[in-house]
């Protein structure tokens, strides 16, 4: 079972979110807190991440059956990234317990930009010299220093990621596997617009996996919508998840 943090009443409709590679639960943490007054929030640690169990695999069908774990009703689903993948093959494997399913900025296809760069700066970080987290930010990407950092934990010299499966299913990662069906229920691809990730000519395989899907973008914002424009990614879930 994934490591989940909860925000507000069990009683209220719950809204699942799936953060992405390399992210963790806390990330999600303010806008959860946010949207803790009309909802019960479940953010979980995917697999291998954060505080959840580590597997020797990252497959799209194996995070989608762990999410669907976390399920005992229809609940209102969001994906970032990897986890957007993952709530796309929830949503086709066991579209009962989806209300309403938003993606953000990802597309059911595969990319060809690796994410390995950032294992390899990771796994060069002397954690044992670390004795704070601004020292081992020194050699990471400066565009996401901060969010990598987030999955270090100084105190026992380890990052919570397992960067050895990270990498070898990677080639999972950013492809995406071959599944069969359709979800008719609503559903949102929400993107950033100065973000590549969801282009023009993926819509006719979103529209053949889910023949309701809406489709739209939040100004000045790229691949990391949600943490750089928080407060409209928030309004935009509120609008939609009724």
């Amino acid at each position: 079972m994934l490591n989940i943090l909860t925000y507000g009443d069990p009683s209220l409709p719950k809204l699942l979110i799936a953060h992405g590679l390399f992210g963790s639960a806390r990330n999600w943490g303010v806008i959860a807190k946010r949207l803790s007054d009309t909802y019960h929030v479940i953010t979980p640690d995917m697999r291998n991440h954060g505080a959840s169990p580590w597997h020797d695999t990252q497959s799209y069908f194996d995070m989608a059956d762990d999410l669907a774990e976390l399920l005992d009703e229809p609940a209102y689903v969001v994906g970032h990234s990897m986890g957007g993948k993952a709530a796309i093959v929830l949503a086709l494997k066991h579209p009962h317990l989806i209300r309403k399913l938003v993606v953000a900025d990802i597309a059911p296809v595969g990319y060809s930009h690796s994410q390995t760069q950032h294992i390899n700066a990771m796994r060069a970080v002397d954690l044992q010299a670390v004795e704070r987290r601004s020292q081992a930010g020194e050699t990471l990407d400066p565009d996401v220093r901060d969010f990598l950092l987030q999955s270090l934990d100084v105190k026992e010299k380890r990052w919570t990621l397992n960067l050895d499966v990270l990498e070898a299913e990677m080639p999972k990662i950013i492809g995406f596997p071959d599944v069969t069906g359709a979800f008719d229920g609503p559903t949102l691809f929400l993107s950033g617009a100065d973000s590549d990730y969801v282009a023009p000519d993926h819509r006719p395989v979103i529209k053949s996996l889910f023949p309701k899907a809406r489709f739209a973008k939040l100004p000045d914002a790229g691949h990391w919508l949600h943490a750089q424009k928080p407060r409209e990614f928030e309004a935009t879930l509120r609008a939609f998840c009724v």
